[in-house]
C-alpha cells in the first residue's frame, strides 16, 4: 500500500462558507477519513480578494491541509472534492518524503514565514532550500 504525504491547498467559496467554517472543514476531513487518510495538518491560511472572479466569486479564504492517504486512493478523493460546491479551485501535491518532516513543522507553525525575528536557524535554513528565492530573513 503505497501511502504518500501530500499538501492539499483549497480555495474555498467565503460567501457559501458564511458562518459555517467548521462544517465545510469537517467535509473536507471527512472526504480524507472516508478513504482511511490521517489528516496531518489543517488551517486556514488566508481570506483574501481574488485576482479575478471564479465562478462568480471576487473573495475567497485559502485553506491548507498535510494528509497521508495511499495514493491508490487520490483520484477518487479529488473527485469527491470536485462535487463540492464549497471548493472554487484545489491543488494537491506530493510532498518528497525527504521534506515531509519539514513541511509539517512549517504548517503547524502559522507564524514559521511571516515573522522573521527570533526564529529557529534550521528552520530558515530548511525553508531556504525549499523557497531559494524568497527572503526569509532581515538579517541577511
Amino acid at each position: 500500500m503505497p501511502v504518500n504525504s501530500y499538501e492539499c491547498l483549497f480555495l474555498l467559496d467565503s460567501s457559501k462558507m458564511a458562518g459555517d467554517i467548521p462544517g465545510t472543514v469537517a467535509q473536507l476531513h471527512a472526504t480524507f477519513e472516508k478513504y482511511k487518510g490521517e489528516i496531518l495538518a489543517s488551517r486556514p491560511w488566508e481570506d483574501r480578494k481574488l485576482a479575478y472572479p471564479i465562478r462568480g466569486q471576487k473573495k475567497g479564504l485559502y485553506y491548507l491541509m498535510f494528509v497521508r492517504v495511499d495514493s491508490r486512493h487520490l483520484s477518487s478523493i479529488e473527485h469527491d472534492f470536485r462535487l463540492n460546491e464549497n471548493i472554487l479551485r484545489m491543488q494537491v501535491i506530493n510532498i518528497h518524503p525527504k521534506w515531509a518532516d519539514t513541511m509539517l513543522a512549517l504548517a503547524k507553525d502559522e507564524h514559521a514565514l511571516a515573522l522573521p525575528a527570533g526564529r529557529d536557524d534550521s528552520i530558515d535554513a530548511a525553508a531556504a532550500e525549499l523557497m531559494p528565492n524568497r527572503p526569509l530573513s532581515e538579517k541577511d
